[in-house]
């Protein structure tokens, strides 16, 4: 299940150029999930294409783990504007895409503290909680939760870029070297 191309469910839809759709492998056993498009996504219709994107196909790469291999998508499928948090009403216009696109996994990984309070449903501090697996509820059913950084925390913090490369480590060996 997908948004229609012109979904207008919510406000985001005002203001977008594209909507984004999730991206890789749709049977992969891993969906990693941002908060929501940025600019760069805006006008190419696909998730984590900037900066961010282009840091998180370097820990990717790094660990041997082609991004085509993996799901990659966002909590709202539209730029909000100015970048802003998407509020409570965009979520949930999202909620059954996302649901659909995390069902069936085996793991989940939050990037970001937007995306992980979203998906816990709680507010974070992703310095407690960081590369500590835990479970979210996804349509009725427990599944597997990694929150870890966003890649562009990684920027200015060599914690959070280490925090997130053993993140996606982990996410190789448990996932894709059996």
């Amino acid at each position: 299940m997908r948004p229609s191309p012109d979904c207008r469910l919510c406000t985001l839809s005002q203001n977008r150029s594209l909507i984004v759709l999730p991206e890789g492998d749709p049977c992969s056993p891993v969906v990693f999930v941002g908060e929501a498009p940025g600019e760069k996504e805006d006008q190419s219709g696909r998730p984590f294409v900037g900066r961010s994107g282009r840091i998180l196909d370097g820990m990717l790469e790094e660990a041997g783990l082609p991004r085509s291999s993996i799901l990659i998508t966002n909590t709202v499928k539209c730029r909000p504007p100015g970048n802003r948090d998407p509020q409570r009403e965009e979520m949930a216009a999202c909620l059954p895409f996302l649901q659909n696109e995390l069902k069936d996994r085996e793991l989940v990984v939050g990037l970001g503290k937007s995306a992980c309070r979203d998906l816990m449903g709680m507010d974070v501090k992703m310095k407690e909680v960081a590369n500590k697996e835990t479970a979210i509820d996804v349509d009725g059913k427990k599944v597997a939760f990694m929150p870890t950084y966003h890649p562009a925390a990684t920027i200015y913090s060599k914690e959070a870029r280490e925090a997130l490369r053993q993140a996606v480590l982990y996410v190789k060996k448990t996932y894709y070297d059996l």
